[in-house]
């Protein structure tokens, strides 16, 4: 068990983690900065993974660094560093300083106001550490593997199966006084399998991921439904190109809402990099959809008190009953855009699709031909146009039922008529991530076999 108590004890450092921080916030103040701002992280891990049966790998992870940001006047500079020695914090400190005295100014530059720092830190229930050993960590990997391999006769390799568990510190302040802290967990088991029919092979995998080992699916689920998934793809066929609704299953839908954030991030707007530019207000997607973040969630993914900038996090709608009701902004680019943070420096927290939700066997029977997207393949989207195109493997629904797989396809359209054309949502949402959404039904686009 001595790797196990370690394992929870290495990260037990907020204390020490909030006195390096107000100590590198005074060093930099006595070198002469206006301002400056500190994010410090120590995190520990443990990662086994197996493969047919034997530990493949064992790997133990132990960081601990820190950031700063400090700004004369409107100059900035920024240097970091994984040595936390005194020596070391006081080079890091001067290195910030001499980049910030040789940066142009830049008048949006600056700590965000003083006003918007976080004050209530309440308990989001993020710490719920493991304390697994190798061994039992190992077991639990075969065990998923295991169910994998023992679920069809059609399953020929495995691509392994994984156990891990992480346990992080991070602190942030700055010179207005703020001083914050997040300590929190993330575990998971996931698993790969191979399955083949003598003439074609295919691979899929699963996952569970948790803030606690009790929100984890058991172990020889997580295989099965692996295996099930693999040997689901077997006999693929092509399809013939046309325009056709698409059904997106939830844990890829996320990725839709994901392009979303990105053309609302303040990055994208203030340089003209996003279809969305000039976009408030704006109807996008249909009138009974929203898109809620809602920071504050117990043991969510994303759950956080503050920001990246120590401003106090809050729920909004970023997209309301279809309109676009506000961008993703911290405090650099919200003057930039001589507009107001949104507190999401640094990203979005827990988002949230809303909106009537059908049965996933209900969207399906609506469908008379079409695709249920299982898998997205490539990088072929682009922010600035919205233009949208991607490989896909899934199956093909024919008169309201999946009657094939299919693989080697291509999806394309348009994000913003994507968005518009958007006309189902599953009531199968994935929680997995940090964007939970059901299963997402397009209405046409074109698919290419």
């Amino acid at each position: 068990m001595n790797d196990a108590v370690n394992l929870v004890a290495a990260t037990d450092h907020e204390s020490d983690l909030k006195s390096l921080v107000t100590d590198i916030l005074r060093r930099a103040r006595e070198s002469g900065a206006d301002a400056a701002e500190v994010s410090a992280s120590e995190d520990a891990g443990l990662g086994v993974t197996v493969r047919l049966g034997d530990l493949e790998t064992v790997e133990f992870n132990r960081d601990r660094g820190f950031g700063i940001t400090v700004y004369f006047g409107k100059r900035k500079g920024s240097a970091s560093t994984s040595d936390s020695t005194p020596d070391a914090v006081a080079a890091t400190v001067q290195a910030a300083c001499n980049i910030a005295r040789f940066t142009e100014e830049d008048p949006c530059h600056g700590l965000a106001d003083a006003e918007l720092m976080a004050r209530v830190f309440p308990n989001l229930d993020l710490d719920h550490p493991w304390t697994t050993t190798v061994a039992d960590a190992e077991a639990l990997a075969l065990t998923a593997e295991a169910a994998a391999r023992g679920h069809d006769r059609r399953v020929t390799n495995s691509d392994g199966a994984s156990v891990g568990t992480q346990r992080f510190c991070r602190v942030y302040g700055n010179s207005h006084g703020f001083l914050g802290s997040h300590i929190g967990t993330r575990h998971s088991i996931s698993c790969g399998v191979i399955a083949g029919d003598g003439k074609t092979m295919q691979r899929d995998h699963y996952y569970t991921t948790g803030r606690s080992i009790d929100d984890l699916d058991a172990a020889e689920a997580v295989g099965a439904e692996a295996a099930r998934r693999a040997v689901a793809r077997l006999g693929a066929r092509p399809v013939k190109t046309g325009r056709y609704p698409v059904l997106f299953t939830a844990e890829v839908a996320s990725g839709l809402i994901g392009h979303l954030m990105a053309a609302l991030s303040g990055g994208s707007l203030y340089r003209n990099a996003s279809f969305l530019t000039n976009s408030l207000g704006r109807k996008l997607l249909p009138e009974g959809y929203s898109v809620i973040e809602r920071p504050l969630l117990p043991r969510g993914p994303g759950s956080a008190a503050f920001d990246g900038d120590g401003v106090a996090t809050y729920e909004k709608a970023f997209i309301d009953r279809g309109q676009i009701a506000s961008y993703v902004l911290g405090s650099y680019s919200a003057r930039r855009l001589g507009m107001k943070t949104t507190a999401n420096s640094g990203g979005v927290h827990n988002l949230s699709v809303e909106g009537p939700q059908q049965p996933l066997a209900e969207l399906i029977r609506g469908i008379r031909q079409g695709v249920l997207v299982t898998e997205l393949i490539g990088q072929g989207v682009n922010i600035v146009t919205g233009d949208y195109s991607r490989g896909v493997a899934g199956f093909w629904i024919s008169d309201g039922e999946p009657v094939y797989p299919v693989d080697e396809l291509t999806i394309a359209g348009h994000l913003q008529d994507m968005y518009g054309a958007m006309i189902g949502l599953g009531d199968d949402p994935d929680r997995r991530g940090n964007v939970v959404t059901g299963s997402l039904l397009i209405d046409g686009m074109t698919i290419a076999g």
